[in-house]
């Protein structure tokens, strides 16, 4: 894909269908959005291929009454016929124990065409607030990778900031992905 503003709009659409993935918690649909060979990186975790990003959007979300995704515009950038985008986020959270929280962060994205379709081929996702809509909660200190269209490397993660929330085995323990 060489088309910038087709490479927006299939990022936006794939978006989309991940927002609503997660809203209705159809977690075919939201393993749909990534490649068959696709890797999400969150919190420290690797999941890798659609099954492995299924089983483990499965548990997260099986701890919250629904999680609103709001995505902004996305910054793309196609090189040597890579589509990639730097995305913020917030995240609007209603815990299953009666919490609530909002997110703030960004998607580090790869994309690949298949069936027609944009999908991520590789997502890193950075948080960079936790707490109460007032910003009052968590900020966090992130790596600035520098002004888009710089990316982090294929090898990066963040610390592990949700697996004992989120019900997971800790990165590195058994069952705990990489």
């Amino acid at each position: 894909m060489t088309d910038l503003i087709a490479a927006e709009f299939g990022i936006r659409q794939v978006q989309a269908r991940y927002t609503d993935a997660v809203w209705r918690k159809d977690f075919d649909a939201f393993a749909g959005c990534f490649a068959e060979d696709g890797e999400w990186r969150i919190s420290g975790r690797v999941f890798r291929g659609r099954e492995e990003i299924r089983d483990g959007i499965a548990i997260i979300l099986d701890k919250f009454i629904r999680v609103l995704i709001s995505f902004r515009a996305p910054i793309v950038s196609i090189r040597d016929g890579m589509v990639t985008a730097r995305t913020y986020i917030d995240e609007r959270c209603a815990w299953k124990n009666g919490n609530t929280n909002i997110s703030v962060g960004t998607y580090y994205e790869h994309f690949v065409e298949e069936g027609g379709e944009l999908l991520f081929k590789w997502r890193l996702f950075e948080m960079h607030y936790r707490g109460d809509p007032d910003m009052t909660g968590t900020f966090f200190d992130r790596t600035d990778y520098g002004p888009p269209p710089a990316m982090p490397p294929l090898d990066a993660n963040t610390e592990d900031m949700a697996s004992t929330r989120w019900g997971l085995p800790a990165a590195g323990e058994p069952g705990g992905g990489g």
